[in-house]
């Protein structure tokens, strides 16, 4: 049987997919390309929306390649209403986000299988090959409740896999790919014996040959104990993606989010002591329903002020059971305004940032080649790119020269043959 795999949303999300890739590649022909296929496998997503919407619209795309196909819809969008699926024609069986690891064995089946959310962290799906950057998943659910968010009730309370689990899956892909995502709904609420351990966690992986980098993180997991281990870590990616969400201490509250910009500066502030060229990133959610003028101008002033490497901003999206969901929305031109506006800062503070890198030495791993250009992402998260034809899954130490498209021109010093600093001169 031949089984196509398609995922939508986070790297959580991804991380699943290529854990059911690897399982059910041993007993099938299975790809991640949208091309015909016996059994097509949804994994959807519904933070927004939109992103609810196109996991809808990925059935008709599905359809239109193979009128006959078989297809199983699991994950968030199927979790928070199961019906939407249910009457398409060709979609054969509905899971929610419990038992995705027992994926091979609703194959042939025909219903809705969404469970209750598991209280324990499910700990069968496994990822041991993958070529370049490979994800870890080592948490699950979240405890935050922010009043805008979906995600509580569509993946559960947080839930942490084990040490053992996580090293011997980091051990494991480091035989083949140079970088490891740690991923998960809430890393920075990873815990050892019920108490916040993500320091022990990345600690434990300081010897692993390939990077380590971390996904999206609150900015409550910045402490001097954690900067401390990170900092001693010979193959640690200072790039720290800290969600703000709003610049603005009214909308914070609102928001049920448990800091100040005060804060948040502090903390950036101390990471900044321990990182000079660190990449600090954000997301910000535009549009919130209580947000007014004065409100977005502050987190307007914020961001110019925090000067980060690059903003990924949202437009506020009502989801159902949240605290927020009944609120009026915020007229859609008065979004599209403050969009345009925070965009033209992102667009400022990404330039200022990688300008700031012209003339010191980054680490670069090839993930692409195209026209005798190769390219691939630093250890501070800027896109590079050196002229020459090398191999995917390379490591190079880089001089970056100029601005070039949307990172940096850069002219290669060396090729990095082993993980402690041992480099090949070109």
């Amino acid at each position: 049987m031949k089984i196509c795999l398609l995922n939508l949303g986070c790297k959580v999300n991804q991380y699943e997919i290529d854990g059911m890739y690897e399982k059910l590649s041993k007993h099938h022909e299975v790809t991640e390309n949208l091309e015909p296929a016996d059994l097509y496998i949804v994994n959807t997503c519904a933070v927004t929306n939109e992103a609810e919407k196109k996991s809808r619209q990925i059935i008709s795309k599905i359809t239109k390649i193979n009128s006959d196909a078989q297809i199983i819809v699991c994950g968030c969008a199927s979790e928070n209403n199961p019906e939407q699926f249910l009457d398409k024609k060709n979609v054969t069986a509905v899971l929610g986000n419990a038992n995705k690891g027992k994926i091979e064995a609703y194959i042939g089946l025909k219903g809705c299988y969404v469970d209750d959310l598991p209280t324990k962290y499910e700990d069968d799906l496994m990822v041991t090959k993958v070529r370049t950057r490979g994800y870890v998943k080592i948490q699950d659910g979240c405890n935050s409740f922010c009043s805008y968010c979906l995600i509580p009730f569509l993946r559960g309370r947080s839930r942490s896999r084990s040490l053992k689990s996580i090293t011997f899956e980091a051990r494991k892909l480091s035989k083949t790919c140079k970088e490891i995502v740690l991923t998960g709904i809430n890393v920075s609420d990873f815990r050892l014996d019920n108490k916040k351990a993500l320091p022990e966690l990345l600690y434990a992986l300081r010897d692993l040959p390939c990077r380590i980098r971390l996904s999206s993180m609150e900015v409550g997991a910045i402490s001097d104990d954690f900067l401390e281990t990170v900092s001693s870590m010979p193959n640690f990616c200072p790039h720290f993606h800290l969600s703000l969400q709003s610049g603005c201490d009214k909308v914070l509250r609102e928001m049920n989010r448990h800091y100040t910009t005060a804060d948040f500066f502090g903390k950036v502030e101390k990471i900044k002591k321990y990182f000079k060229n660190a990449c600090i990133s954000t997301d910000v959610i535009v549009g919130f329903p209580t947000e007014n003028d004065d409100d977005f101008e502050k987190t307007l002033s914020f961001v110019k002020k925090m000067k980060f490497s690059d903003i990924h901003y949202f437009a506020f999206s009502s989801r159902p059971y949240t605290r927020v969901a009944n609120l009026s929305q915020l007229n859609g031109g008065v979004i599209r305004e403050r969009e345009r506006k925070l965009e033209k800062i992102k667009r400022e503070c990404n330039l200022e940032f990688r300008k700031s890198n012209i003339g010191k030495p980054l680490e670069v791993l090839v993930e692409k080649v195209d026209d005798e250009v190769s390219e691939g992402l630093s250890e501070n998260y800027i896109r590079c790119y050196v002229k020459g034809h090398y191999k995917e899954n390379t490591m190079l130490r880089v001089m970056p020269k100029a601005i070039y498209r949307d990172g940096l021109e850069c002219e290669v010093l060396s090729v990095k043959t082993k993980h402690k600093k041992q480099l090949t001169s070109v």
